[in-house]
């Protein structure tokens, strides 16, 4: 399926993108991932946690076989948390991010979840523009809640019902 985008004034086609569900079999490249997005990733063991029905929930976008983006929630009672949100560096800005947080929040309408919730470091513009267009909204700052290099979060929540 393919959508028009318009792009400096004239419209192409863009294939549409469709995250599927978080498999054991996708961790060693979501793990690489992690080790290539982020200075202190996840262990491949904590990722499994992504693929346990009833703690969490993982989605992953895959171009020729290869993860090129990826998204994790953890959910308790009727709350979400997205725990991590990546894109390859060579798929940015492509709407693959996009694509895996859309994915996310189908899940936790789907499984009647109020809100979901997440942070995100104060000077990533780009992912605070895609969550705002989302719907999600600065609800709090955490001071120095990143390290390497320390930085404060803002806090984002979109209320799902």
């Amino acid at each position: 399926m393919e959508e028009n985008i318009k792009v400096g004034g004239e419209k192409k086609a863009r294939k549409r993108i469709y995250p599927e569900r978080l498999t054991v079999d996708a961790l060693d490249g979501v793990a690489e991932l992690e080790k290539l997005c982020f200075s202190q990733p996840w262990s491949r063991k904590s990722l499994e946690l992504l693929t346990n029905e009833g703690i969490g929930v993982g989605m992953v976008c895959r171009k020729d076989g290869i993860v090129c983006a990826y998204g994790g929630m953890m959910c308790a009672v009727d709350e979400g948390q997205i725990t991590n949100i990546a894109t390859h560096p060579d798929h940015r800005r492509q709407g693959y991010g996009k694509a895996v947080v859309e994915a996310l929040i189908k899940y936790a309408k789907n499984n009647h979840l109020e809100s979901i919730s997440l942070e995100v470091r104060e000077s990533n513009r780009a992912a605070i523009e895609l969550y705002s267009a989302l719907g999600f909204k600065v609800e709090g700052k955490r001071k120095d809640f990143y390290t390497k290099p320390t930085e404060s979060a803002l806090v984002m929540v979109l209320k799902v019902k």
